[in-house]
C-alpha cells in the first residue's frame, strides 16, 4: 500500500499471440541453398547433354542399318560366308563364296560401292536372231537390253573383269516338225583353251503331235497354231577377262522371235580369282 493510503494499480503485460515473427536465416544456410541450386542445375545440364548424345547415336545407327538393308539382298552379301566351290568343265562353279578366316560382313560403305561397280548385262530377243554356227544374236541397246562394264559383239558377251558370274538364258522354240531334237547351250570361249566350251545344256525331242518317245511333257499350242517349247538355263561360273559367253540353238530357224520369249544375261557376284 502506498503512502497516504492510496492503493497502487498492478502492472499488466499483454502478449499478442497473433504477432508475426520473421526468422532471418543464418549465413551458413544461405550458402548451402546456393550450392544446392547450382548442383541441381548441373544435373539438369548433364541430363540434357545425355539426351543429345543418345540422339546422335541413334541417328548414326539408323543410317548404318539403312545401308545394310540396301546391301543384304544382293548376292554378294549373301555369299560372304561358308566358302564352297566345285569345278566344272569350261568354268568354275560356285555355291557360296566368302572368307575362310572370318564370317563377318565387311564394312557396308565400301561394300555398297563395290556392288554398284559390278559388271552386268541383259540381252533380249532380236528381230534377226539367226547367227552363224547356230549362235543366237541379241538386241543389246534398245528396249530392256542393257550392258554395264561388259561388251557385246555378234551375239557374244565380252567379259571385262574376272570374277564369279551368274549366267542365264531362255529361248522359245516353235516345234513345227515331229521328233525334232533341240539343244539349247550356253557356251564359253577363253583364249587359254582355244575353242568353245560348254557351260550349260538343255536338250529334248519336241513334237507338235507328241509322237516322240523321249518327250516328257507336252508343248504349249498357241491360238495361232504354233507349238511352243521353252528352255531356261542358269548357273554360277568363274570367268576370266577376255572370255566370250554366247548361246547356241540347234536348228536355230525354229527359234520364235520376240524380246519377251528369248533373253540372255550375266551379272558379277564376286570379283577376283578362284579361292584355293
Amino acid at each position: 500500500m502506498a503512502e497516504g493510503g492510496v492503493p497502487t494499480c498492478p502492472q499488466v503485460f499483454v502478449v499478442d499471440s497473433q504477432a508475426n515473427y520473421v526468422s532471418v536465416p543464418s549465413g551458413r544456410k544461405a550458402r548451402w541453398a546456393r550450392v544446392s541450386q547450382k548442383f541441381l542445375l548441373l544435373l539438369v545440364g548433364l541430363a540434357l547433354l545425355g539426351l543429345v548424345v543418345e540422339g546422335i547415336f541413334i541417328y548414326s545407327l539408323y543410317e548404318k542399318s539403312q545401308e545394310f538393308s540396301i546391301c543384304k539382298f544382293h548376292p554378294l552379301c549373301q555369299n560372304l560366308s561358308n566358302p564352297q566351290t566345285s569345278g566344272q568343265q569350261g568354268g568354275t562353279k560356285m555355291g557360296q563364296v566368302g572368307h575362310k578366316e572370318s564370317n563377318e560382313i565387311p564394312t557396308v560403305g565400301p561394300l555398297l560401292k563395290q556392288v554398284q561397280q559390278k559388271p552386268f548385262a541383259q540381252l533380249t530377243g532380236s528381230s534377226n536372231p539367226y547367227g552363224r554356227d547356230n549362235v543366237v544374236l541379241w538386241e543389246n541397246v534398245h528396249g530392256d537390253a542393257v550392258t554395264y562394264n561388259m561388251g557385246y559383239d555378234n551375239g557374244r558377251l565380252l567379259v571385262v573383269k574376272a570374277g564369279y558370274y551368274y549366267l542365264y538364258s531362255k529361248v522359245t522354240v516353235n516345234a513345227v516338225q515331229d521328233c525334232s531334237l533341240i539343244q539349247h547351250k550356253v557356251m564359253r570361249y577363253t583364249a587359254s583353251y582355244g575353242k568353245p566350251m560348254e557351260l550349260m545344256r538343255s536338250k529334248r525331242h519336241v513334237s507338235s503331235r507328241n509322237r516322240c518317245r523321249t518327250q516328257v511333257t507336252p508343248s504349249t499350242t498357241t491360238p495361232s497354231g504354233e507349238d511352243l517349247w521353252n528352255s531356261f538355263l542358269a548357273g554360277i561360273f568363274h570367268l576370266e577377262k577376255g572370255d566370250k559367253i554366247f548361246v547356241t540353238l540347234s536348228d536355230i530357224q525354229k527359234l520364235r522371235q520376240g524380246s519377251k520369249d528369248n533373253f540372255m544375261g550375266a551379272f558379277m557376284i564376286l570379283p577376283g580369282q578362284p579361292q584355293q
